[in-house]
């Protein structure tokens, strides 16, 4: 069954607020254990493997500041919640497009302007890191350095630069796209009809529920 995006984004936000009270490692490992399982159902392994990648080094990062600044367990749970956050999110974004999610929030109620840049800030970071691989390949083409260790860190300048003025030129076509096809227009509509059913009532509940039932837990 497909959830309205505004239902998948309420129990993303409460499956956060559940990850950032909990403070024992048992049920964070459920908690991502969780998460995990959506992602095999949904037939998101290899991309979530390579998103976990980049994601375990923020997490050990984070870990490190923490245990400088408290202790070992402290840390390992602070990193731990990161990745629990970030898998959240994981999920939400890859089972649902930023166009359907910028329209339903418009349809609650929020600014299009504001839904509009929202939603087209998401789909153009996989456009713009696209264009950062062709830039860094073609930097590497030339013989210059580009990779990691400190080292590299002089020649950096040769792939933001390109970067930056790419990013300004898709800035402008995507202003004059805009301006042909009258953004701003009054009496705006959608293709897709986004209504909440019962089945999105339902989950909204349960998880307010659940969500409930946890903190009561917590008092006991």
């Amino acid at each position: 069954m497909t959830f309205d995006p505004r239902t998948k984004l309420l129990l993303s936000v409460f499956y956060v607020i559940l990850v950032v009270f909990s403070y024992e490692l048992l049920p964070l490992i459920f908690e991502w254990v969780f998460i995990l399982f959506l992602v095999l159902i949904a037939g998101k392994t290899k991309e979530y493997l390579r998103w976990f990648k980049a994601v375990a080094l923020m997490a050990i990062f984070f870990s490190a500041l923490v245990w400088w600044s408290s202790d070992g367990k402290s840390a390992f749970i602070a990193g731990f919640k990161l990745v629990n956050i970030a898998s959240v999110f994981f999920a939400f974004f890859t089972s649902t497009s930023p166009e359907d999610l910028g329209n339903t929030l418009v349809k609650a109620g929020m600014p299009y302007p504001v839904a509009f840049v929202m939603s087209v800030s998401l789909q153009f970071v996989p456009v713009m890191a696209r264009k950062a691989g062709n830039v860094l390949d073609a930097q590497r083409s030339r013989g210059i350095p580009i990779g990691q260790g400190l080292k590299a860190i002089r020649y950096f300048h040769v792939l933001l630069i390109p970067v930056f003025i790419q990013s300004i030129r898709l800035a402008e076509e995507l202003a004059e796209a805009m301006e042909s096809r009258g953004f701003g227009r009054p009496g705006r509509t959608f293709l897709k009809d986004y209504k909440m059913r019962a089945a999105d009532w339902i989950a909204v509940f349960a998880g307010l529920l659940l969500l409930a039932a946890f903190f009561l837990l917590r008092q006991c």
